[in-house]
């Protein structure tokens, strides 16, 4: 799942993307990086059945030890996700970059957590 993420993290800085491409592979990063957060810990999401990734990402709190803050962003970033999805909003530039930052600094929080807990599995 980390590679993974990181390709999807390089590409959100393709030039000449849309905003909502840039805005979908950093979101799948961050779905990316929280799944390995629980894989690690020794759980997994039903992805067959619905808020798959709002427990991905509620849970980052205990599982990787992510601030409440950051997660009610991620969360927020989830729900543009499924306005854009779901209902054809466009996704301000704004959301792009937070979504971007976000995933960037998810990646690197479940990496050190990783580093200093689960370092076989890197």
């Amino acid at each position: 799942m980390l590679p993974a993420a990181e390709r999807n993290m390089a590409d959100t800085r393709i030039a000449g993307l849309s905003a909502e491409t840039r805005f979908d592979v950093a979101y799948k990063a961050i779905m990316q990086s929280a799944m390995l957060a629980l894989y690690a810990n020794g759980y997994r999401t039903l992805t067959s059945r619905p808020g798959h990734h709002q427990t991905a990402i509620q849970t980052l709190t205990l599982t990787v030890a992510l601030a409440p803050e950051q997660v009610r962003v991620l969360d927020a970033l989830r729900k543009q996700r499924n306005l854009a999805d779901y209902s054809g909003d466009l996704v301000p530039d704004s959301a792009v970059d937070e979504c971007v930052t976000s995933a960037t600094a998810l990646q690197a929080q479940v990496l050190a957590w990783l580093r200093a807990n689960k370092p076989e599995l890197i």
